[in-house]
């Protein structure tokens, strides 16, 4: 693909373009199930993420971010569609999930189909030699493992801050990291540069979760438009709730013995300030961020980009 540059909006334009015809052309046997999809995009944080990592001087994108982008958003979605299965969950943002609409097996083949999809769409560009240290791969893997220690990990009572912080690094923060990884390669940044931007993105995938587990214990459905104070009766234990059994650890006790009730785990996390530890939490991430911001040289319009997504994730305007 020849690197011919757009601005920003147009770019972007062009990313849902890519990602939607990702989606929908598969065999209709596929797109019969997924193309509804579509319609249940998000802000698009990372596809943000990647046009911005990849912003020139001029606030201009290579063309190369935006196949990137798409890829990005459509492994997004997959992992999307099977948390929605193992969250059992009915609706994402404001629209049915696919395992409500045509049952779990369906859905976890759906899912598959789309992180192939998106795989093959970043191969497709990544045959170029200047792009041949980005394995995307490595990613899809941090992510799947991610999943597999929060399952397993699932009604762990005992778990740790420290633990918890490694199991989000991958379930979440791995694919922030393959986007601000990816935009950095499309817009020619050398290796030291790549490197900062590549922890630029993991801190803002921590703190995207961080912020998202609050939700949880804050919001009601329909202002989340997802499913809320869910995570505890699915024995998701997250950070909030973490920092409760630290403080009253006879809660563990009655968890493990199922008599913990949702309204005492709200009271307690409450009385506790689950909320408040988890929030300071994703603060200590944020001014690390922060200043790897402000160690990378770039124009205004880049940085008043990248600390707008950064600002995002750390309070909570979901994509």
């Amino acid at each position: 693909m020849t690197n011919v540059k757009l601005d920003f909006d147009t770019a972007f334009d062009e990313v849902k373009k890519e990602a939607s015809k990702i989606i929908t052309s598969g065999p209709s046997l596929i797109s019969g199930y997924v193309n509804y999809l579509t319609e249940t995009t998000g802000k698009m944080m990372r596809a943000k993420a990647v046009l911005a990592t990849a912003m020139d001087a001029d606030g201009n994108v290579p063309k190369d971010a935006i196949k990137f982008a798409a890829a990005v958003e459509v492994l997004h979605l997959a992992t999307l569609v099977h948390d929605d299965i193992m969250d059992d969950a009915d609706t994402r943002r404001g629209q049915i999930t696919l395992q409500k609409k045509a049952g779990k097996r369906i859905a976890v083949i759906c899912g598959d189909y789309l992180l192939a999809s998106a795989i093959r769409e970043i191969s497709e560009v990544s045959q170029e030699d200047r792009y041949r240290d980005f394995d995307f791969s490595r990613y899809v893997q941090a992510i799947a493992l991610g999943e597999l220690r929060q399952n397993i990990n699932n009604r762990n009572f005992g778990l740790k801050v420290f633990r918890y912080l490694s199991i989000i690094d991958g379930k979440t923060a791995a694919l922030f990291e393959a986007s601000y990884h990816a935009g950095a390669m499309a817009g020619g940044a050398d290796k030291k540069t790549q490197k900062l931007y590549r922890r630029l993105g993991r801190y803002t995938g921590i703190i995207f979760q961080l912020t998202d587990d609050c939700i949880d214990y804050e919001n009601t459905a329909e202002s989340a438009l997802k499913p809320v104070q869910s995570d505890f009766e699915n024995g998701v234990v997250t950070l909030p709730l973490i920092h409760v059994f630290e403080k009253r650890p006879e809660l563990i006790d009655k968890a493990k013995e199922g008599t913990l009730s949702k309204e005492e785990v709200f009271a307690a996390v409450k009385e506790n300030d689950g909320v408040g530890y988890t929030h300071k939490i994703a603060e200590k991430f944020y001014k690390r961020a922060k200043a790897i911001i402000n160690q990378i040289e770039m124009s205004d319009i880049q940085y008043g980009m990248l600390s707008g997504l950064l600002d995002k994730a750390y309070t909570g305007i979901k994509g």
